[in-house]
């Protein structure tokens, strides 16, 4: 691995500045209180050139009880943990609970560097190296180097740098992550530089000029410049400890626990579902919403842990959790928190997030766990179907998927090519690149078809139902683009037929029973009779006792076949008599070239409220045109 950060761990006053002192030349301990009480308290920062000429950083992390919450902060991403034993006093209360921390936060490569040796004999120098033994026993540090060292000889600190050399180059390569993420562990201003904000690049990468937001402030800015370990470089990669300075970002819109990462790219939640471990060394087990303080990348942020699938836990136990937070936080499947109590304040477990945008979820629901016990399996296939399950019918834009999957660009994109191939996942949305799971495809168009069964069984002389009609049925579902999909695919299948703002079964056809053939003839005889004065429809439904609803979809059967001609104001005429009509009123214009309401009243014979629907039909069929108070012949073309 070529970008490693090292991180030391330990009991307070067991030498891990010293060690570090001793080791690079750097005094990490930079505030005036802490060179003054002589204890760590902020995270102090180093590099060291090994052997071999590589070069790794090194985040020094406080010892005293009061501070584990910024050793917590200094653990995220770190790639090995020396952990920091004092000779005289051996394994001691810090010692354990930084041991637990590095478990939870997911720690696997680790050494022991067991210090002040100058200050004890032979003797004591084999207890602790026994006590040692039995400290990392069933840990990641068994088996492990234990070196021996003196930061006021020196002694010893050759054989730390071989065997650090040794393990930084078996390490196996770091997970790799597309999304750039750097947790802010300080920020401070520099005259003629401006703000500039540290910490561990933990994933992707970073160049001068990027544009960069601050989550989750979400306040953007442009890097101006960038130092690895006190050199300016162009680009910074995960696994460095990295220094940023932005343009035109005041220090104090920024704060530790804030993380940068690119616009539009993380997103915020007030609830994220966990793998959770209750520590072993708990006294008592934890009821169901427990307060908490939830440790994520350098955040400390309030909140209850949620047991979905009992009412307490017991220690050494691990179940799926939710953990319901009091301030927003932008995590990414499979990273690692802490969880300490809320008072007295210590650490009680900790895992992996496994869902990091959640909804509030109903206790003992067997569907909720078995689903977050789907998440803890790596298969791409499993997760990426999953988290779109949880999505229902609107689906996962691709930027949310990299957050909630984890899974690197290029795989990512292999992956969905596959499952949309094999229809287990549709892209519902290709400007935006939104999937769907397919299941909810089929069951959209399942629905749809029986909802047009019914409204044909209902309103069998309709040609079809109205689009948006459809559409209201389904009130779940607001994006147009996904009704667009399924339609087309329904219609590519011959199983729908779209006509304008119609849609239909392909199977559906207009056919008239023998009591509505009866109604037609009713409808029709009236209007040939009654000519240019018919009475209102409602008029015709009620004179010859015809059923409203049967007689309105005759009645609009007669009009899309043209038998019957539709005015404003709930008038129909007989389409026959309007085509008679129409030629009198071309002839008499032709002859004339315009004509007044009077006049077309006196040509037709009719009272007023004929009058006007009709020589307003005219004009919206473009035969005339109004000129003034007169009526003219439309000119075609």
């Amino acid at each position: 691995m070529d970008h490693i950060i090292l991180g030391t761990a330990g009991h307070i006053d067991h030498g891990k500045t010293s060690l570090v002192k001793a080791l690079t030349g750097i005094e990490t301990d930079r505030l005036k209180e802490e060179q003054q009480r002589g204890i760590t308290i902020e995270l102090g920062f180093a590099s060291l050139v090994l052997p071999d000429g590589k070069l790794i950083g090194i985040v020094d992390m406080p010892g005293h009880e009061k501070f584990v919450k910024n050793m917590v902060a200094g653990s995220s991403g770190i790639d090995i943990v020396t952990m920091v034993i004092a000779a005289d006093e051996g394994v001691m209360p810090q010692t354990r609970e930084h041991m637990e921390i590095c478990t939870l936060m997911g720690i696997e490569h680790g050494m022991v560097a067991l210090t002040k040796t100058d200050m004890v004999d032979e003797d004591l120098l084999e207890l602790a190296l026994e006590d040692i033994q039995e400290f990392t026993e069933g840990t990641f540090l068994e088996d492990k180097p234990v070196i021996p060292v003196s930061s006021v000889t020196g002694e010893g600190l050759d054989d730390f740098s071989t065997a650090l050399e040794r393990m930084c180059n078996e390490l196996p390569p770091r997970r790799y992550s597309s999304i750039f993420r750097l947790p802010v562990d300080r920020v401070f201003s520099m005259k003629g530089f401006g703000t500039v904000i540290t910490g561990t690049l933990v994933s992707g990468s970073i160049r001068v000029g990027d544009d960069i937001m601050v989550y989750p402030k979400n306040i953007v800015s442009k890097v101006r410049g960038i130092q690895v370990h006190s050199d300016s470089v162009d680009q910074a990669l995960a696994g460095t400890r990295t220094a940023i300075n932005f343009q035109g970002l005041d220090k104090e819109s920024v704060d530790r626990g804030d993380i940068l990462s690119t616009p539009d790219t993380l997103i915020e939640s007030y609830m994220v579902d966990a793998q959770f471990t209750f520590l072993n060394s708990n006294a008592k087990p934890a009821k169901n919403r427990t307060r908490i303080r939830f440790h994520y990348g350098t955040s400390e942020i309030l909140g209850y842990l949620i047991l979905l699938d009992r009412e307490e836990i017991a220690p050494g136990d691990e179940a799926c959790v939710q953990i319901r937070l009091e301030s927003p936080v932008c995590c990414i499947k499979d990273d690692r928190y802490v969880v300490r109590s809320y008072s007295p304040v210590r650490t009680i477990g900790g895992g992996r997030i496994l869902n990091p945008d959640s909804k509030k979820h109903k206790l003992f629901d067997d569907q909720v766990i078995t689903g977050l016990s789907t998440l803890l399996d790596d298969d791409p296939d499993t997760v990426i179907s999953h988290i779109l399950s949880m999505k229902g019918f609107s689906g996962a834009p691709l930027k949310d998927l990299r957050v909630m999957t984890n899974i690197p660009d290029k795989k990512l994109g292999a992956q969905l090519q596959k499952m949309l191939a094999r229809q287990e996942v549709v892209l519902s949305d290709k400007e935006k690149q939104v999937y769907i799971h397919g299941s909810f495809v089929e069951q959209f168009k399942s629905r749809a078809i029986e909802k047009l069964e019914e409204y044909h069984q209902n309103n069998p002389l309709k040609e079809g139902m109205p689009t948006q009609e459809l559409k209201s049925k389904f009130q779940y579902i607001d994006d147009p683009k996904f009704f667009n999909l399924v339609f087309s695919k329904l219609e590519k299948e011959g199983t729908l037929v779209q006509d304008k703002n119609l849609v239909k079964l392909a199977s559906h056809t207009v056919a008239l029973q023998v009591d509505q053939h009866e109604v037609k003839e009713k409808i029709m005889a009236t209007y040939k009779k009654t000519g240019l004065t018919p009475p209102f429809f409602r008029t015709i439904c009620e004179d010859l006792d015809l059923d409203k609803k049967t007689a309105r979809d005759v009645l609009e059967m007669l009009i899309k076949e043209k038998s019957i001609i539709k005015t404003k104001d709930d008038l129909y005429f007989d389409a026959a008599t309007i085509l008679d009509l129409e030629t009198r009123l071309v002839d008499y214009l032709r002859e004339n070239q315009e004509i007044t309401t009077p006049q077309f009243k006196d040509m037709t014979g009719i009272s007023r409220k004929f009058v006007i629907p009709l020589i307003e039909y005219f004009d919206g069929i473009n035969l005339t045109i109004r000129v003034g108070d007169t009526r003219q012949l439309r000119r075609k073309g």
